[in-house]
C-alpha cells in the first residue's frame, strides 16, 4: 500500500488571538517555505482567523485544517478540524465529546502547566478514571454495616447466615462511554524546561496516547520550530492527501515528534526567513496597513510618555511632601 509523510504544525496562533501578532496569510506563506505541509491556525477562543486560513491554504500548496484553543473550565485544549467554536467554560470531558460529535480530533497542548492554563492530570479523561468512579447506587465496603449490628424482631443480633441478603447493593446502571482526548502535546517549543514536555510524554505512553510535537508560535519566527510527522496511508503525494486524512493518522497515532533542541543553524533559517518574508509581506499589502501601525505605534507612544510624566509629577509631589 502507498504512503506518504506529512509534517504539520498544530499549534499556532495568529493576530485573530489576543495574544498573537501575525496574519494568516503571511504564516501560511512562511509554513510553506520551510517546508511544513500544514499549520493549523488555533487562536484562542476564536475560529475565523483559522477558517480563513483553512480556505486559503491550497494557495500555498499546504493542507486547510481549521482548529481553535478553547478554553474549558479546566484549562487549555485544541480543537482539531472543527469548523465551529466550541462552548467555552465547560467540563474537559464535555469538550473532548462536543470535539468528536462534530468529527474533531482533542489534543491536549501543553498539559500539567497550570502556568498557561495546561489542564490538571486527574481532569484529562482516562477509562481508568471512569473505573475508579463507583457505579451510581452501589454500596462501598467502607459503608457497609457489619453483620452484628442486623437485629431480629426481639432486638438481639442476627448472624449473617439467617438472613437472605445482608446491605445488597442497588443494581450498577451501566456507564457512558469515556470520550478520551485523541492526543498529547509532548513536545512544545515555547516551555523553558523540558520537565513539562517529559511529564506529558510519561503520561501520553502511560495511557496510550499518541504525541504530538507543536511550536505553539505567537511570532512568525517560531512557527514549525517544534512539528509532528504523520503517516498517510493510501496517498501517492502530499498533494492527494486532504485534512480528513490528518485527522484520521492523529486518530490512528501514526506520529512521530520533531523539533527537540532545533540547532543553530535552524534557528537562524526561521529568524532570517521570517524576518525578510515579513518585510516583504508589508511591502506588499501597502501604506495603508503601515500607516495604521505607524498611527498606533505613535499613539502608544504618546501615552507611554503621558504616564510617565504623570508618576514623575506624583513622586515629586511626594519628595516635597516630606519637607513641608
Amino acid at each position: 500500500m502507498s504512503r506518504v509523510t506529512v509534517s504539520i504544525d498544530p499549534h499556532v496562533h495568529s493576530e485573530g488571538s489576543y495574544d498573537g501578532h501575525e496574519p494568516v496569510d503571511l504564516i501560511l506563506e512562511h509554513a510553506a517555505e520551510i517546508g511544513l505541509d500544514a499549520v493549523v491556525i488555533t487562536d484562542h477562543d476564536v475560529i475565523r482567523e483559522s477558517k480563513r486560513a483553512a480556505e486559503i491554504a491550497a494557495e500555498f500548496g499546504l493542507i486547510g485544517i481549521p482548529g481553535v484553543e478553547v478554553s474549558t473550565a479546566h484549562g487549555h485544549l485544541l480543537a482539531i478540524g472543527v469548523e465551529r467554536m466550541p462552548p467555552r467554560g465547560r467540563p474537559y470531558a464535555e469538550t473532548v465529546e462536543w470535539i468528536h460529535e462534530r468529527g474533531g480530533v482533542a489534543i491536549v497542548p501543553h498539559p500539567f502547566q497550570r502556568s498557561r492554563h495546561g489542564v490538571r492530570q486527574r481532569h484529562i479523561p482516562t477509562p481508568e478514571a471512569a473505573e475508579e468512579a463507583p457505579a451510581e447506587g452501589a454500596v462501598l465496603e467502607s459503608d457497609a454495616e457489619p453483620a452484628a449490628s442486623v437485629t431480629g424482631d426481639g432486638g438481639s443480633p442476627v448472624a449473617a447466615a439467617d438472613i437472605d441478603v445482608v446491605n445488597e447493593p442497588a443494581p450498577a446502571r451501566e456507564s457512558a462511554p469515556v470520550h478520551e482526548v485523541d492526543a498529547i502535546e509532548v513536545f512544545n517549543a515555547w516551555l523553558f524546561t523540558g520537565y513539562r514536555n517529559r511529564r506529558a510524554r510519561r503520561f501520553a505512553a502511560t495511557h496510550g496516547y499518541p504525541g504530538v510535537a507543536a511550536s505553539d508560535a505567537h511570532h512568525l519566527q517560531y512557527v514549525g520550530r517544534a512539528f509532528t510527522e504523520l503517516t498517510i496511508e493510501g496517498c501517492e503525494s502530499v498533494h492527494g492527501v486532504t485534512a480528513d486524512d490528518v485527522l484520521s493518522a492523529i486518530r490512528r497515532g501514526t506520529t512521530t515528534v520533531s523539533g527537540r533542541r532545533a540547532p543553530i543553524r535552524m534557528a537562524a533559517k526561521h529568524y532570517v526567513g521570517a524576518a525578510s518574508r515579513r518585510s516583504a509581506y508589508y511591502a506588499r499589502t501597502g501604506a495603508a496597513r503601515g500607516a495604521r501601525a505607524t498611527k498606533r505605534t505613535a499613539a502608544d507612544g504618546l501615552s507611554a510618555a503621558k504616564v510617565a510624566t504623570l508618576q514623575s509629577i506624583h513622586r515629586t509631589r511626594r519628595i516635597l511632601s516630606w519637607f513641608a
